[in-house]
């Protein structure tokens, strides 16, 4: 019998079963980002439901402001507390219920609605977003101890390879099923949308929010059911949180003992907001600029989340090959060069300035000028070095933390996302508003990628050892 492959952490990995389920994890909780956030409710929430979308934008990018605000002062402290107790499940578990809780109310979201305003569903999409990174967190804290050292990139991959797969499977559903009947585009869709959704009170919008929380209750069972989770400590949980919170202080006042992982952190913080800010908002900008419609989106994220799958599952394989902080920087490079093409891109013209014309090319009813081509194809390449760049940032992470210390530094990790996840959406509110331009407010998250991977050049592939937290504290 062979011997069973070690994990990051120096224990014994956990069977196919086990890391295979964990990847089902970010199956369950990418579909809101995509369908949700990305390409659905949050700019039908922009343009319909506020009214205008320059106001629209900004709004959500404060929204984002306040929300990074908040898991700064939590993440960190979190991961403190579970590595003190040992248990990662209760966390995504009760994470997943309250987005998945939250995720159903958005139904209620419609123009002038008595039930929830454009501030209360504001506040909704806030309590989610706080949700949604806790879960992140104690998932991606699972991963050095349950895959085989050797296979951390491709797993990591892979779980975000089914990530884009079931938001675009989600998506091919809510097109035939909702959107598109009623158009005749098609002879396979349907004259009646299913369920009598009402298209006039913009019911194939609002559904994506149950959808979401029906689908990321059943995908999360796996991880609960068959990841092995960190044996938990004899410690209380309110002893498990005093020593937690004094660990995080720690953990960060010795961060000098760790200046590799330190350097990374800090470049993630400005690359890792920048990479969300465009995930946020490319759906947001395309939606304003080109007018689409929510079945142009739906096709638009249809296409980007099949490259994105399949930049996923290929970045894993390369990132196993190459190397975490190698891939990482090749991918930030590119995904850099691409939004300041993105952003350069309007109905009538590209690079800034260069005229392009308005003649329809074809008489499919998408996508039908030259610009809306250009920047349709171009996301697609921005799509696949994307989701490259998020899996080879979570890999590295995985690869130079201290084993010992793995959710804490995760908690740091999550950190370093929202630490600064203010700064992605009040630059897009700021430009925005300041120049009442959605191309500026766009073009502006280049700034932060541009910062990260200038600081990324100097972060070394070289697993940590922990240090005596004591020690350091009186050094």
């Amino acid at each position: 019998m062979s011997e069973q492959p070690l994990s990051l952490a120096g224990t014994a990995a956990a069977s196919p079963l086990g890391f295979y389920s964990w990847t089902l994890g970010q199956a369950a909780r990418d579909p809101y980002y995509i369908i949700v956030v990305i390409y659905i409710f949050y700019p039908y929430f922009s343009s319909t439901v506020v009214g205008d979308p320059v106001r629209g934008q900004a709004l959500i990018g404060y929204l984002g402001a306040v929300g990074g605000v908040l898991l700064a002062l939590m993440a960190p402290i979190l991961g403190a507390i579970a590595d003190k107790h040992g248990r990662r499940k209760p966390w995504i578990a009760s994470a997943t219920c309250v987005m998945a809780v939250g995720s159903a109310c958005l139904w209620f979201v419609e123009p002038s609605s008595p039930v929830l305003g454009v501030y209360q569903t504001l506040l909704l999409l806030l309590v989610i977003i706080v949700a949604f990174t806790i879960s992140e967190l104690f998932h991606n804290a699972m991963l050095p101890a349950i895959a085989p050292a050797a296979r951390v990139g491709e797993i990591s991959g892979i779980a975000f390879a089914l990530g884009n797969w079931a938001g675009l499977f989600l998506m091919l559903f809510i097109l035939i099923a909702f959107s598109l009947p009623g158009t005749d585009v098609w002879s396979f869709v349907p004259q009646d949308t299913l369920f009598g959704i009402d298209q006039s009170l913009h019911e194939h919008n609002r559904i994506v929010g149950p959808i979401a929380a029906a689908w990321m209750l059943v995908f999360t069972l796996p991880v609960l059911i068959f990841t092995p989770d960190v044996t938990a400590s004899r410690i209380s949980i309110p002893n498990a949180i005093r020593q937690g919170i004094a660990d995080a202080v720690a953990t960060v006042t010795s961060l000098k003992h760790y200046s590799n992982i330190a350097l990374f952190l800090l470049s993630r913080m400005f690359f890792f907001d920048g990479m969300v800010g465009v995930m946020t908002f490319v759906g947001i900008y395309a939606a304003g600029t080109f007018s689409w419609d929510t079945s142009t989106l739906l096709i638009f994220g249809l296409c980007s989340s099949g490259s994105a799958m399949f930049g996923a599952y290929i970045g894993g394989r390369i990132d196993d090959w190459l190397g975490s902080a190698r891939t990482l920087k090749v991918a930030i490079t590119f995904v850099t060069i691409i939004i300041l093409f993105l952003a350069s891109i309007q109905p009538d013209s590209i690079l800034y300035g260069v005229p392009l014309s308005t003649a329809k090319v074809w008489d499919f009813p998408y996508f039908q000028t030259p610009a809306e081509l250009i920047f349709f194809a171009t996301n697609q390449i921005s799509a696949m070095f994307f989701v490259t760049g998020l899996s080879s940032s979570r890999s590295l992470m995985a690869r130079i933390s201290p084993p010992s210390m793995s959710a804490q530094f995760f908690g740091l990790y999550a950190l370093s996302g929202t630490v600064t996840a203010f700064l992605a959406p009040l630059l897009v509110a700021t430009f925005t508003d300041w120049f009442e331009s959605q191309q500026l407010g766009f073009a502006s998250l280049s700034l932060l990628l541009i910062i990260g991977g200038v600081l990324l050049t100097r972060v070394k592939e070289e697993q940590g050892t922990a240090v005596d937290k004591k020690a350091t504290v009186g050094s």
